[in-house]
């Protein structure tokens, strides 16, 4: 199984960055797919996740409103549309392949994406 991201990059506070991660090596219509992000001494933590069918997201309520994710089954790919972030979101960003659309579990997940926002 290879997520590959890309997207990531240093922006300023109030910019937008949008995130893609391409998947193979597993049946990626049949997975729920979201990311995760570990910031600076900090644990991983769920950001954003998609159902199979891409007709049901959840987001982490700190980025809720700020976030949009999508997915494309044909091109094995996810995407995260971040919008208005902030230095806080300054974390690498994870994509994965969750064991359900409703728990935070997942079963793989790729390298990562640094994104980096500066005030």
């Amino acid at each position: 199984v290879q997520l590959v991201e890309s997207g990531g990059g240093l922006v300023q506070a109030g910019d937008s960055l949008s995130l893609s991660c391409a998947a193979s090596g597993l049946s990626f219509s049949t997975y729920a797919m979201g990311w995760v992000r570990q910031g600076p001494g900090k644990e991983r933590e769920f950001v954003a996740v998609i159902s199979w069918s891409g007709r049901a997201t959840r987001y982490a309520g700190s980025m809720e409103g700020r976030l949009t994710i999508s997915r494309d089954n044909a091109k094995n790919t996810v995407y995260l549309q971040m919008n208005n972030l902030k230095p806080e979101d300054t974390a690498v960003y994870y994509c994965a392949a969750f064991r359900a659309y409703v728990g935070s579990e997942y079963d793989f997940w790729g390298q990562g994406t640094q994104v980096t926002v500066s005030s």
